[in-house]
């Protein structure tokens, strides 16, 4: 009883402000605030400080002109990005479907007649007929729903969130996009520089069983020298066919990356480049910032105004609805007198639902319900960006030490690798001794390589964590449809 009581007095408090301003039933959305959200006051892990850099453009601080150029290609013609776009054009039409509503329904219907006089028939044939009259008539109806309780204004505000929510996930799988270019543009550079180590490592290989052929048949040492050198090297060699895989597989993936065949890239990625390398450290800001920096946060913020919005449209569908209805229609025997004559009407109907089985309460519960799921959403968003931050500053601090360890480690490795060799080819040291500093070398080598690869991936990691790829203070992306090979969009014609 109170509920009804309660529906009466809103529903009179409208009807009272209606020649002033309609109401709109529903909560007024309101950003959370980040205190809600769980966003800490700084990061837990070790950040630079300083003032955050632009972040548009992030690949092109690897200084690799041909990674610039392959991402900037997959950014014009992803086929991701390219369905990310129709769904915001799909989203954008639902707008202004929404926006419609705020406007009346205009038809308009018009007729032509003439009655036939037939006066006698010979053999089944017309003999006299005459045109006796004729008779021309137009109408015209408008019906407007008045937006009373707000329910048009908030499906036009959540469809304004749905709409926006869109051009905010375009732009995350833009990002995304460009991260993954960068990512397999590591991954094929440090293919190569494993390759090279290992062919390397080969070659010093194919010396060593050179001068342990010539030790065995010199009777200076038995044949098992030259089989350990042998064994090593094929252990050594199984390395190469697994990083020009690698190679390959990250070649094929950015062939699909920029909207090409799998194979288009791997000509002009045949030759060896060093990994990319960016970099060093890289100002994070505050944990807050992410809220406006990262596009899918901002995607799932949008969402939730819109899920909020919707409560207010199921809360209007149980309020009453006042429809104006006109419409004016005139005919006459000739187009010239058709406006002798105008005859109008206009009525207005008051529509409430009385029993729809609760249909109605189950939908605004729904969509209280769903509101709720986008605030949760919205929640994990931000909290998986600031859990991504994290990760990438630890993996970025892990890989630098690794690399550094490395260094060293390379350093000393070739030092007794070079003391192995020249010791055994003088018969002061065995095979195994030489072997195990091959292997060492190796080793530290190929752990070099990747500890710069790892480092160069984390640093990838931290930039799109921090929302990198994107524009935050640029207008909304221009939604172009998907091209077919003719240029056309797909079913054009039909």
């Amino acid at each position: 009883m109170g509920h009804t009581v309660g529906m009466v007095r809103n529903w009179m408090a409208c009807a009272a402000l209606l020649p002033l301003a309609a109401c709109a039933v529903g909560p007024n959305y309101r950003k959370p605030a980040p205190a809600t959200l769980g966003v800490p006051a700084a990061y837990t892990s070790p950040a630079p400080e300083g003032a955050r850099p632009d972040l548009t453009r992030w690949w092109t601080s690897f200084g690799d002109p041909q990674l610039d150029a392959i991402v900037e290609t997959a950014l014009k013609n992803n086929l991701d990005i390219a369905q990310a776009v129709s769904r915001l054009r799909q989203a954008r039409e639902a707008l202004v479907q929404q926006q419609a509503g705020l406007f009346p329904t205009i038809s308009a219907t018009s007729s032509y007649s003439r009655q036939i006089n037939i006066r006698g028939r010979t053999f089944g044939q017309i003999t006299n007929a005459g045109i006796t009259n004729e008779n021309y008539a137009l109408s015209g109806d408008a019906s407007y729903t008045l937006d009373v309780f707000g329910g048009v204004r908030r499906g036009i505000e959540a469809a304004r969130g749905s709409y926006q929510s869109s051009g905010y996930s375009l732009a995350q799988v833009q990002a995304t996009v460009a991260s993954e270019v960068v990512r397999n543009y590591i991954l094929a550079r440090a293919a190569q520089a494993g390759a090279e180590i290992a062919r390397g490592s080969l070659r010093v290989q194919d010396e060593n069983l050179e001068i342990a052929g010539f030790r065995v048949q010199a009777g200076l040492v038995s044949s098992l020298d030259a089989e350990q050198v042998r064994a090593q090297r094929a252990q050594t060699a199984t390395q190469v066919p697994t990083f020009d895989q690698s190679f390959v597989q990250a070649a094929n993936r950015l062939g699909v990356l920029t909207g090409q065949a799998p194979g288009s890239l791997r000509e002009a990625l045949i030759a060896s480049k060093p990994i990319p390398q960016g970099p060093t450290a890289v100002p994070v800001g505050l944990p807050a910032d992410l809220l406006r920096m990262r596009p899918d946060v901002q995607a799932a913020e949008r969402s939730l105004a819109a899920a909020t919005a919707r409560i207010g449209v199921a809360k209007a569908a149980l309020l009453p609805q006042l429809t104006l209805n006109t419409g004016i229609n005139t005919n006459a025997a000739s187009v010239e007198r058709l406006t002798d004559i105008i005859t109008g009407r206009i009525f207005a109907q008051l529509a409430q639902t009385i029993f729809d089985a609760g249909r109605n309460r189950a939908v605004l519960r729904s969509n209280r319900a769903a509101a709720e799921q986008a605030f949760g959403a919205y929640k994990a968003a931000v909290l998986t960006a600031l859990e991504d931050v994290e990760n990438a500053l630890t993996a970025l601090r892990t890989a630098q030490a690794r690399r550094a360890e490395f260094t060293v480690a390379v350093d000393a490795s070739n030092n007794a690798a070079l003391l192995a060799r020249s010791q055994y080819r003088a018969g002061l040291s065995d095979i195994t001794t030489l072997n195990n500093a091959e292997a060492s070398l190796l080793s530290a080598q190929s752990g070099l390589a990747q500890a710069k690869a790892d480092e160069a991936q984390a640093l990838r990691q931290l930039y799109l964590a921090l929302g990198g790829g994107w524009d935050p203070n640029a207008p909304p992306p221009t939604a172009q449809p998907l091209k077919t090979g003719d240029g056309q969009p797909p079913h054009a014609s039909q």
